[in-house]
């Protein structure tokens, strides 16, 4: 370490003899001990004694015009050396700030107009998800509407149809509905997915595959439900086509998990659960 990096040093030079340096009274301060002379104390060339002020107005100088260099060699071009830890693209990054809007707008209350990168990829996924898995998809009125805002047009009538078979009458039945997906008086019909993340496994500037990992709350809740309201674990993959300057679904599937280990908590009431899914909106889901 050089003798400017000891602590308390404010100036002076260290070839005089015995120069000492401290930090008195918490201001930076200089005391200085000259050497010692032989013969006559009033005469001979004793060298002028510099001030406290003077020195400490040098170092200044020195100080910034060293911090003057060190801002030039940065570079002047204004660019800004990216660290080695920084997250490389691709590389499971987090949600970050882009300064880019997530979607312009909503179209049916489900988000549209996504970025065509992987970022607006994963968001259409994520909030096509919890479309396809909502309360609404069980209504047939309401499922038209969801399926021309999801799918891709030349899509949309094949994956209608599929959608009216799979969500009949019987299936209405097993779940606690009538057959315009409403429950009986007094109950509630709940279906609400949360994603918890997104992957895509496969990318171009005309389509992508995106896994959304959700969970969710399913079920009728009521006072003598057959049916009670139970949380769920499961991926939803999505195939997407870029058309009419949006991400649109061709088709998804669905598998169950991964699922953690549930926790060791008392479960509310039904009307508790009724009442949270009311009061309780749901989000527009982006990267």
């Amino acid at each position: 370490m050089s003798f400017d990096d000891e602590p308390g040093h404010v100036g002076g030079d260290p070839g005089r003899g015995d120069d000492r340096f401290s930090t008195l009274g918490g201001t930076r301060q200089t005391r200085t001990r000259m050497p010692e002379t032989t013969g006559d104390v009033y005469g001979g060339g004793r060298r002028p004694q510099r001030t406290s002020r003077s020195l400490v107005m040098v170092v200044g100088v020195v100080v910034l015009l060293v911090a003057a260099i060190a801002f030039a060699n940065r570079g002047g071009d204004g660019s800004a050396t990216t660290p080695d830890n920084a997250a490389k693209p691709g590389a499971g990054e987090s949600t970050a700030a882009t300064g880019t809007k997530p979607v312009p707008g909503k179209q049916g209350g489900i988000a549209s107009g996504f970025a065509r990168t992987e970022q607006g990829a994963q968001s259409a996924a994520a909030n096509y998800a919890v479309a396809l898995v909502s309360a609404d998809i069980l209504k047939p009125d309401r499922r038209p509407e969801i399926v021309r805002q999801v799918f891709a047009s030349d899509k949309a009538p094949e994956l209608e149809a599929n959608l009216d078979k799979a969500y009949g009458k019987d299936f209405l039945s097993k779940v606690g509905l009538d057959s315009s997906g409403n429950a009986a008086a007094g109950m509630t019909y709940i279906s609400r997915t949360t994603p918890v993340g997104t992957k895509v496994t496969a990318f171009s500037a005309t389509s992508a595959t995106v896994e959304v990992w959700c969970t969710g709350v399913f079920g009728l809740a009521g006072v003598g439900s057959t049916n009670p309201v139970t949380n769920d674990w499961f991926t939803l993959t999505l195939q997407l086509q870029w058309a009419n300057s949006d991400w649109k679904a061709e088709s998804f599937s669905q598998k169950d998990g991964p699922a953690p280990v549930n926790a060791d908590r008392k479960a509310s009431t039904a009307d508790e659960i009724a009442k949270a899914v009311q009061e309780y909106g749901g989000f527009t889901y982006a990267r």
